[in-house]
């Protein structure tokens, strides 16, 4: 990934986007070049558009940018975009992106169901680029395409999924219970008022993402290979909370194997310890060191000590042990705004670059 590739966000000013200029700022193939937004922000200043909430100041080179309208023939001279745009704004503008035969990463939920978009977890399933060419074709293009990454809770349930179905085989039920971090709801977010002393036992949409995605993404193609077939012997049923953290979704999960006797906890320990994915196997930039994080201390992971782990692109598994009800229960932890919703579209697109997509 040596050629440098001018990069556009989408969604700049928000919560999102910012974690994109973040990850982007010092990155060796991308970048940034287009920094898009509302009509508000549109002819502003980078700095005097944006609300910056991260930890570490706006990148100096970012302050002075210009931010544009979310329009194709503004990003044209993009070589990929990256779209932080809430769900109710993306699907019209990376529509009308795509169509100008721009390459997309989106991180809404507006096409993740579609049988020919990609939706990839990078540590994950990222042979279902595959699919990009017939994505193509089916829209005339030459060099454009849309990619969805997951919903930030699904996307730290599959990593250890995936490592066991690999290991062990399909899987009949998972069960999973989040407690969501509130910058999962972007900002403002939640009221104070209502999350102050409290935990909220519902997300709206939240569980019916996960009980679908999770099948798509460790699903397969059609025998015609052209376009996905999600797993069906599979059910997922979930129960979304947030809770007062600020990053960092931590999730119990509850698994039953098609396959009987299911294995040890030892065995398990190993296969996900052991899991890597193509990304690392490409080399890509942002790869973590371990797909997968062990831990087996009693009282973690847990988000505030563990969520930075492998600079968030990681899963941090611990508490592994038998379920008395289903096969195998443990608790893992994803840092909801890095591999959960941002660093997995860059992520996503370092291995497209490697995969000669861009």
């Amino acid at each position: 990934m040596a050629v440098s590739k001018k990069v556009g966000i989408l969604g700049a000013t928000g919560t999102v986007g910012q974690r994109f200029i973040l990850l982007l700022a010092d990155h060796p193939v991308f970048t940034i070049h287009a920094l898009g937004a509302s009509s508000r922000s549109a002819g502003k200043a980078y700095k005097d558009a944006v609300k910056w909430k991260q930890s570490r100041p706006i990148p100096s080179p970012i302050s002075d940018l210009i931010v544009r309208p979310c329009h194709a023939e503004e990003f044209k001279e993009c070589d990929v975009v990256f779209s932080g745009l809430d769900a109710d704004f993306a699907g019209d503008i990376e529509m009308a992106f795509l169509k100008a035969d721009l390459p997309v990463f989106s991180n809404a939920k507006n096409y993740r169901r579609e049988p020919t978009v990609p939706l990839i977890v990078p540590t994950v399933n990222a042979s279902h680029f595959d699919l990009v060419h017939q994505q193509r074709t089916l829209h005339g293009l030459s060099k454009g395409f849309i990619i969805t990454n997951a919903n930030c809770s699904t996307t730290g349930l599959v990593v250890p999924l995936k490592a066991l179905q690999d290991a062990f085989g399909p899987m009949s039920h998972v069960l999973v219970h989040t407690q969501q971090a509130i910058s999962g709801a972007g900002y403002p977010g939640v009221p104070s008022l209502d999350i102050f002393d409290n935990v909220v036992p519902h997300i709206g949409g939240e569980e019916e993402k996960m009980e679908f995605e999770a099948s798509k993404i460790l699903g397969g193609v059609t025998s015609d290979g052209k376009e996905f077939s999600p797993l069906t012997h599979m059910v997922v049923s979930a129960t979304c909370t947030r809770v007062p953290v600020l990053d960092g979704h931590l999730e119990s999960v509850s698994v039953k194997f098609v396959q009987q006797p299911p294995p040890s906890i030892e065995e398990v320990y190993a296969v996900l310890d052991q899991y890597t994915c193509e990304a690392q196997k490409l080399g890509c930039y942002s790869a973590p060191k371990q797909a997968i994080t062990i831990t087996k201390d009693t009282d973690r992971p847990q988000p505030r000590l563990d969520r930075d782990n492998d600079k968030g692109q990681t899963v941090t598994v611990g508490r592994v042990r038998k379920c008395p009800v289903l096969d195998l229960k443990f608790v893992l932890l994803v840092h909801n705004t890095v591999l959960g919703a941002a660093g997995s579209s860059v992520l996503n697109a370092e291995v497209a670059v490697s995969r000669g997509l861009l």
